[in-house]
């Protein structure tokens, strides 16, 4: 079959219609939504009336408290239920990509974690795992050996100084 190409006042005519039933359905729809709003509001919020003394006004606000509590529990409650619906449509892509086989690696962060964290995160909660690789090393103590502050002249002379009761009552009167 070959199609047959519009001349160009035809589409211009088609497209002003189309313009003119798509401007009409959104003036019907924002005229809807402002009849919704009003009935709504007349339907939630009595008029308001203050012809009555200091009781009647304490007496409007707590109501009002209660209407506003309500709502927040509400507001709360709806919430949840959207977070909830959000994650698992988001469980369910990650699912519908596994099926399909096209998995979209995601953007990885450099993460800063011990060897400790990284078993128990990879073994669970439930194994203690410690990894202290300095345990396992040998222990070696070194010695420090203390050389003498005076190096003064031939050891064997000092040797011969030593020697002996007088040699010891040198090095006492000497040290002190």
């Amino acid at each position: 079959m070959s199609e047959k190409k519009m001349s160009s006042s035809r589409k211009h005519n088609l497209k002003s219609l189309m313009l003119s039933v798509a401007k009409g359905l959104l003036e019907q729809e924002a005229k809807d939504r402002e009849e919704e709003r009003n009935r709504y509001m007349a339907e939630s919020c009595p008029p308001l009336s203050l012809s009555g003394g200091l009781q009647e006004l304490q007496e409007l606000c707590k109501q009002l408290h209660q209407k506003i509590d309500k709502i927040d529990e509400e507001r709360y409650d709806l919430e949840s239920k959207v977070n909830k619906n959000a994650n698992e449509i988001e469980d369910m892509k990650f699912k519908v990509i596994d099926l399909k086989g096209k998995f979209k690696k995601p953007a990885l962060r450099k993460v800063r974690m011990s060897a400790d964290a990284m078993l128990q995160a990879l073994l669970g909660s439930k194994h203690k795992v410690s990894l202290d690789l300095r345990a396992n090393l040998k222990q070696v103590k070194k010695e420090v050996k203390e050389e003498p502050l005076e190096a003064v002249g031939d050891w064997r002379k000092n040797i011969e100084d030593k020697a002996g009761m007088d040699g010891r009552k040198k090095m006492f009167e000497t040290e002190g």
